[in-house]
């Protein structure tokens, strides 16, 4: 990474634009504590606001409207600080007309840092189908993600994008190797053994699996904890198994404490150890055998 521009000594800051809720560990709320606890300065934009995760039942729901949430991310394509920028990770969208706005300002900041990455999080279902509306799916699919360096869907939305069921790790591997972008980690993929469940990062050149046991009803927010702390682990140049292992061990702890507290959310807030130096024997990690893009054996 070109440390050249920005403050603190170069790029380091992130620019998370997501959903924010008040109350809850999803979204915004669960993206910027990770990457301000692991040291990154971050920018956050929220694409919608709600009192809560709509899992908990459903509430008011505010969305910017689309030309000042447009005109807003001109304003920072414009900032004179862009050059803080590292990244750009995407999650939830109010609505599809924000695909363009996100993708305006990923070029913008290339422009500045040829060496910025993007991770998209194609947030848009689970087991019982999408949760956003198909336009918005859409849009995450067609402008978002051929713009990404990294992608973080869970399992049914890579289904979705490659449109078919995927109900093995070998299906698992094709539909990932035949998306853009090129390297893109796969949540809640099929696992090896009973009871458990897995993590599958797959690259242009290698591919690996991390395991742990299954925790019984998780909470929600994994996903977007997941992402966040990949990106962060990624930025401080550890190689993508370790960033793997250590992101999965992570998340794995904060959904264990959380479900044995009989916590609805993720209790970040007491999370800060756990995230920094997670307890590695939790996970198993393995190197999947990969002959490149496109040609899984």
């Amino acid at each position: 990474m070109d440390e050249t521009e920005g403050t603190a000594g170069g790029p380091r800051a992130v620019i998370v634009v997501s959903s924010h809720v008040a109350r809850g560990s999803v979204g915004n709320r669960a993206s910027v504590f990770a990457l301000e606890t692991l040291g990154r300065p971050v920018w956050a934009v929220p694409t919608v606001i709600l009192p809560w995760h709509p899992g908990h039942g459903r509430a008011t729901r505010i969305v910017p409207p689309a030309a000042e949430f447009a005109a807003l991310m001109r304003d920072l394509e414009g900032a004179a600080w862009l050059g803080e920028i590292a990244t750009v990770l995407s999650g939830y969208l109010g609505e599809a007309s924000q695909a363009d706005a996100v993708a305006s300002l990923v070029r913008a900041v290339r422009r500045r840092n040829p060496e910025a990455l993007y991770v998209c999080d194609p947030i848009m279902g689970d087991i019982g189908g999408l949760y956003v509306p198909e336009s918005t799916a859409l849009a995450m699919r067609d402008v978002l993600l051929p713009l990404a360096d990294i992608a973080t869907p869970n399992l049914y939305e890579l289904a979705w994008l490659a449109g078919r069921e995927l109900c093995t790790l070998e299906d698992t591997m094709a539909a990932a190797a035949e998306m853009a972008p090129p390297t893109m980690l796969v949540t809640s993929a099929p696992a090896t053994v009973p009871g458990a469940i897995a993590n599958l990062l797959q690259t242009s050149h290698a591919a690996f699996l991390a395991e742990h046991r299954a925790v019984e009803n998780p909470t929600k927010g994994p996903g977007d904890l997941t992402a966040a702390l990949l990106t962060a682990w990624l930025l401080e140049g550890m190689s993508p198994a370790d960033a793997l292992r250590r992101t999965t061990a992570s998340v794995f702890g904060a959904l264990a404490h959380a479900a044995k507290r009989g916590a609805d959310e993720l209790m970040l807030a007491s999370e800060a150890a756990n995230l920094t130096d997670p307890d590695m024997a939790v996970v198993e990690l393995r190197e999947l055998p990969r002959h490149g893009r496109g040609s899984l054996p």
